[in-house]
Parts: C-alpha cells; structure tokens; sequence
C-alpha cells in the first residue's frame, strides 16, 4: 500500500453561522435514520434518548384539583349579602367524600385541602385566609370567581395525549412523567459509539513522563467526557504517530464506529497528515476550516464504511490544542453525537450577559473566548478568564461559558450585553 501524500483537497473555510448550519443538517439527517432501540429502567433512562412516546394514562388531572387549602363553593353563593355558608364536610388530598355526601348544595361549603378533587357542585375554591369558622358555619370576607382556585379534569392532558415525544433527551421532568403514567421502563436508543484517534509523535500517555518537546494525551480523555456528557460511548483507540500507514491503520478502526473524532494533525504543516490519510480513504469533506478562534482548522466530513461500500460514517478533525479541541467539540461536535443517538437537533445553549470589562479585539473571526458568569440572575455579567491561548488548560478548567465576540468590531465597551455560549 502507497504511503505518499495523497492530492490535498480543496479548502473549504466557512464562516462560524454556516458551518454550524451545515453540521445541522446533516445532523438531522442522522437523527431521521435512527431506528434501534432498547429497554432499560426508568432511572437508567436519565441522559438517554426516547424511542417511544410517553403516553397520558388517563385524563391529567383526572378530577378537577384543587390548587389551594380552603373551602369548596358554589361561586354564586358568596355574594356580599350572603356571605355565609354550612360546612357539610371535609375532604382530603387522596381522601374519599365524606360518607353520604354526593353534591355540594346551595348555601354549602366543604373544608378542601391542595390536590384534593373538588366535588360536583362546586365550582370554585376560597383560601382559608379569607374565611372565619365557627363550628358548622363559615363566614368570608371576599367573593370568588367561578374556576378560581381549580384545575380543571383533563386541562393538563387527556388520556392517550402525547406527554413527552420520541427524540427527547430524558431529564428529571421526564422521569417524573413516565412515573406518574405508571411506566416502570422505557424504550431509548443505543449510545452512540464515537472512535476517538489523537494523533501526533509529541503525545504521550498520560501515565508516561513527558520529555521537554511533549505533552499528555489529554485530548483523549476530555473528549471522551464530553461524549458520555451527550449521550455517546467513546472508544479510545491508540495515539497515532506521524507516519502514513499507521495513522490510516487507526482511522480505518475508527470508522468501524458510528462517529470519529481525530484531535490533532488539521494544520497545514508537513506533519499534519490527517486530510492526506483521509483522502486516500476517499472521505468527502464538507468543510476544511471554519473562521472562529479558537478552532479555526476545523475539519468535518464523511467517508466510507471499511468493507461496506453503501454506508459512509462521520468525521471530524479537531485540532490538537486542549482549548480548540473542547471548545470545537462544544460547537460542533455534540449535535451529531445526540443525533447518533436519536435526539431532537439540538442547538447552542445560550444567554445574554453584561460586559464586566471593555473589550478590544481582532475582526474576521468569530471568537469564543473562556469566560465566567457573575452577578444576580437578572442582571448577569460575563469577563473572560485570563489565558495563554489555546493550549491553556488550566484557564479553561474555570471557564463556566464561551464569552462569544462577533467577527465585525474591535471594540466592546462595558456594560455592552454579549452572546455567552452556556458550557
């Protein structure tokens, strides 16, 4: 097998807005392919993706509920000169109706407790801070308005509605439904499994002691988190040296899996032999760089399936900084591990924030500098962390957000609200 350089592929290089596009497309399209599935129980769906439908059981609420402590009434009753009304009962959350009782009458009332269903006849419900009791009689210092203080049967869902949607990524709210619809498992899709090939002869493991020109292999093991943070399997596979065959030999493992990621070797330098290897592989790039900082020599694409001509697998090049790598994977990257899995496209997650401090940078790239929020909830503040570039770990490990700076000004001043990507 030739080891020599294949032909380069023509560049690429994409804006931050159309690169992004880009990777949801084709995101969406693997979401529309997924098909599998697989049981698992209710707490071991968490950070999972639905492959079912979670259905209402029956009408939600199934009674008309109760939304305060107080006492049932018929709203016509409580006028200003019939303000009191005979308590003929008490009813209870989960309680039954006071034996006898079937329909609350004209010129009565019924002690009701929050969530307790509200029974035939009444049609509104006074808090008890409006009310003063003595024995069977109660007297009210307020009127109230029909379906004051009620949930409605049903006004929440029906039964057989829709609660939560195939595609859904499971979160607590969703545990909680499938719960109180009395689903004890539920069908998810497989994790995704995510070949992750570092590339680079000045890598190294990261129990080995580094020589002066080399640094440890943390690529590996940050990617790896963030893809069991969105929902993947990673696959670790060896570092891949600078040499041709060899680091062809690894990708070809990592395209036996549903996603590659390469970190390291998307430059332009002799050494950077990543586009080379897959070229030879006959990989389509869709795009070869994207103008953000950092991760400006980003590479996404696609190839063929090792000994299956009719599949082709996913691919990015990460470059090999730690900030680049991450910050890339953020972007880019997560939306196609949770569409391997079956979730809805899934954008950025962002908010809005004051500059604490001004701000003067470069134009023509998009930049996504390691930030930290402060302030009140409603009044947030945004500073970037001091860094050395790209390669400092150190400063993007207290990092909480990507402090996102546009590509057409250089100066920002305090107090400007900013675009913050939530890490």
């Amino acid at each position: 097998m030739s080891t020599s350089k294949p032909s380069p592929q023509v560049e690429r290089i994409l804006t931050f807005d159309d690169a992004y596009r880009l990777v949801l497309t084709h995101a969406e399209r693997l979401r529309v392919l997924h098909r599998e599935s697989e049981s698992v129980p209710l707490l071991n769906s968490l950070g999972r993706t639905l492959a079912e439908d979670i259905l209402a059981d029956r009408d939600f609420p199934p009674f008309p509920r109760a939304t305060r402590d107080g006492y049932a009434v018929r709203s016509q009753d409580l006028q200003p000169t019939s303000s009191e009304l005979e308590v003929v009962g008490e009813i209870r959350a989960g309680g039954d109706l006071p034996q006898g009782f079937t329909r609350l009458g004209v010129g009565q009332a019924i002690s009701i407790m929050t969530g307790a269903p509200v029974p035939e006849g009444a049609d509104a419900v006074i808090m008890v801070e409006y009310s003063e009791r003595q024995r069977n009689q109660v007297r009210f210092s307020k009127s109230v308005t029909a379906g004051e203080n009620i949930v409605p049967r049903a006004s929440e869902a029906h039964a057989v509605a829709v609660l939560v949607s195939r595609g859904t990524v499971v979160g607590s709210q969703q545990i909680a439904l499938a719960a109180a619809v009395g689903k004890s498992s539920l069908l998810v899709s497989p994790r995704p499994r995510v070949a992750i090939v570092p590339t680079g002869d000045e890598v190294v493991a990261i129990d080995a002691q580094p020589a002066a020109n080399q640094i440890r292999n943390s690529n590996s093991f940050s990617l790896a988190a963030q893809v069991i943070a969105a929902g993947g399997e990673p696959v670790r596979l060896p570092i891949a040296p600078d040499k041709p065959e060899a680091l062809r030999q690894l990708i070809e493992r990592g395209l036996q899996s549903d996603l590659l990621l390469m970190s390291g070797g998307v430059s332009a330098g002799e050494y950077d032999l990543v586009e080379g290897a897959m070229t030879g592989l006959s990989a389509e790039f869709l795009f070869t760089g994207v103008q953000i900082q950092p991760g400006k020599p980003l590479v996404f694409g696609r190839a063929p399936r090792p000994q299956a001509t009719d599949q082709f697998v996913y691919f990015f090049g990460l470059p090999g900084n730690p900030i680049s790598t991450m910050v890339t994977f953020e972007l880019f990257v997560r939306t196609v591990v949770r569409a391997l899995a079956g979730a809805h496209s899934e954008r950025l997650r962002t908010a809005k924030a004051r500059l604490i401090a001004a701000l003067k940078t470069k134009t023509g790239l998009t930049r996504f500098l390691p930030a930290r929020l402060s302030g009140e909830w409603n009044d947030a503040q945004v500073e970037p962390v001091r860094w050395q570039g790209s390669g400092d770990i150190a400063a993007f490990s207290r990092a909480d957000c990507l402090l996102v700076v546009p590509p057409d000004r250089e100066q920002f001043e305090a107090g400007e609200m900013m675009a913050v990507v939530l890490l």
